[in-house]
């Protein structure tokens, strides 16, 4: 890498006063190469510099920045107390310049880098596996991170520049923010096993009007959901005497027998696996559901990425019980 392109717009520490020079990065990566070798001969075949010109560069970095570097002798070189504080300031600057390289090169080269992928908590555990399958065999060298956290959460992140794509419910309705949809799903009602709707087909909504619904707690853009669809129903007040944080919970809930609750087809068989106290059913058509899609901020700078990774997921999805937008 060519570290020799001239600093500028550097910080003053308040109260002192500059020289009005700027290091440049071959200055700082001369001392650095001196630092390390304590020879000069060594230090300039060490980065492809002659002799003459790592001294000089050495020399001028002292005038810049005001100190004495380097005590030289006829035998050796040693650096002073200032050098010796410096040198791993130098050091730190170099290994920055160095990332920011790379990190230059990351954006030029698409799905390369980091990707900080939020996903809703009724999501994540269903969707997760495909889309790292996806990453991992298509996208090798993307460096995906995930971070499961609720609507409200995910979304400041995005805005605020923390997260770089979202995987959640939607409609948001949130200006700056673009929604790629990928797939509708449907709800699907799960029972105890004595339950009179237990394993029907054909349920009509309005049935959920006279059953003692568990939902997740405040917060979940799920339990919003499932209240709508309460409130489609027919059903005014909301339903809510137990609650869980997540949808495993909610589960074992309903297998204790103390009421039935919704669940995305995603869920399904991940959830009520875990009992074999549970029956499905199944709403008559059009059953409520939820629709899916990646979020990115409008303009992103990778939205063309985002996109593709979007139309890429459509496909990997096909297998699960969903109906791809």
């Amino acid at each position: 890498m060519n570290r020799g392109r001239q600093l500028s717009g550097g910080r003053q520490s308040s109260g002192r006063q500059s020289s009005g020079k700027q290091p440049s990065l071959a200055q700082l990566r001369a001392f650095a190469a001196v630092a390390e070798h304590l020879h000069f001969r060594d230090a300039a075949s060490a980065i492809g510099m002659s002799q003459p010109a790592l001294s000089g560069a050495v020399a001028a970095l002292e005038e810049a920045l005001g100190v004495q570097l380097l005590e030289r002798t006829t035998r050796k070189v040693l650096l002073s107390p200032a050098g010796e504080r410096l040198a791993v300031r130098v050091e730190a600057v170099l290994d920055e310049v160095e990332a920011l390289m790379e990190e230059a090169d990351a954006v030029k080269a698409p799905f390369t880098g980091a990707l900080r992928l939020g996903v809703i908590p009724t999501v994540a555990p269903y969707l997760l596996p495909t889309v790292i399958t996806l990453v991992h065999e298509k996208y090798p060298d993307l460096d995906l991170q995930v971070h499961e956290e609720q609507t409200s959460s995910l979304l400041e992140g995005l805005t605020a520049g923390r997260l770089d794509l979202l995987l959640l419910a939607v409609p948001l309705g949130m200006p700056g923010v673009t929604e790629l949809p990928l797939f509708d799903e449907d709800f699907v009602l799960v029972t105890p096993l004595d339950h009179w709707l237990g394993g029907r087909e054909g349920i009509p909504r309005e049935a959920l009007k006279e059953l003692n619904l568990l939902l997740l707690d405040e917060g979940h853009c799920l339990r919003d959901q499932a209240l709508d669809i309460c409130r489609e129903a027919g059903r005014a007040d909301a339903p809510v005497t137990t609650t869980a944080a997540g949808l495993s919970t909610l589960v074992q809930l309903v297998a204790g027998g103390l009421g039935v609750t919704l669940l995305p087809r995603t869920a399904v068989r991940v959830e009520t696996t875990r009992s074999n106290q549970l029956l499905t059913g199944y709403f008559a058509d059009p059953a409520p559901t939820r629709r899916i899609a990646l979020a990115m901020r409008t303009g992103a700078a990778r939205g063309a990425e985002y996109e593709e990774l979007a139309s890429a997921l459509k496909e990997a999805v096909r297998p699960l019980p969903v109906r791809v937008v």
